[in-house]
C-alpha cells in the first residue's frame, strides 16, 4: 500500500464512531463494538496483504502478519509500518 494511502487509513471513521455513540449500548459494549469494527478493517487489510481470503485466515497467519509489521516498525520506523503506535 502506498504511504499516502497508508497514512489516511482510519480504523474507525467519525461517522462510525458517532453511530456507536448513539447506539443503545453500555460503555463496555460500545468499546467492544468499536474494537470489532476496527478489527474488521484490520482483517480486511491483512487479507489483502497476505493474499488469503479473510474467511480463510488462520490465527497463525494473523500472528505472522503482526510480527512482520512489528519488524518493519523496528527496522524502518513507525511510518513504514501499517500500525502506527
Amino acid at each position: 500500500m502506498a504511504d499516502s494511502q497508508q497514512s489516511s487509513i482510519q480504523f474507525l471513521t467519525p461517522e462510525e464512531s458517532a453511530d456507536v455513540d448513539q447506539a443503545l449500548l453500555s460503555s463496555p459494549e460500545k468499546f467492544l463494538t468499536r474494537l470489532t469494527i476496527s478489527s474488521l478493517r484490520l482483517l480486511k487489510h491483512i487479507s489483502q496483504d497476505t493474499g488469503v481470503a479473510m474467511e480463510e485466515l488462520t490465527h497463525q497467519q494473523i500472528i505472522e502478519w503482526f510480527e512482520k509489521d512489528s519488524k518493519i516498525r523496528r527496522e524502518q520506523g513507525v511510518e513504514a509500518a501499517f500500525l502506527k503506535w
